[in-house]
């Protein structure tokens, strides 16, 4: 009997082993879109963006809404991120 514990205890490691960290994983379009942001003409749009939204906030009732200044920024940026986000990639 005593055998058959040393077997059970010395025959299969048990839930001691260490877990090895995995290094997070960190998607590369993050940070070219805050490159791209950055970027003189991604800039401007934002900046009209920000200018709509103010003026929108400021108004109590309006029927403007910032959509096409949203969707120039987004195309701007994502412009921008094309032509540099597979050069990026392993």
């Amino acid at each position: 009997m005593v055998f058959e514990e040393k077997m059970i205890m010395n025959g299969e490691p048990e839930d001691e082993e260490e877990e090895e960290e995995e290094e997070e994983m960190v998607d590369p379009i993050e940070a070219v879109r805050q490159k791209c942001e950055a970027s003189e003409h991604c800039a401007h749009a934002q900046e009209r963006l920000e200018q709509c939204e103010t003026r929108v906030g400021s108004r109590s009732s309006t029927e403007e809404d910032c959509t096409e200044e949203l969707f120039d920024f987004l195309h701007a940026r994502d412009h921008c991120v094309a032509h540099k986000l597979f050069h990026s990639v392993k």
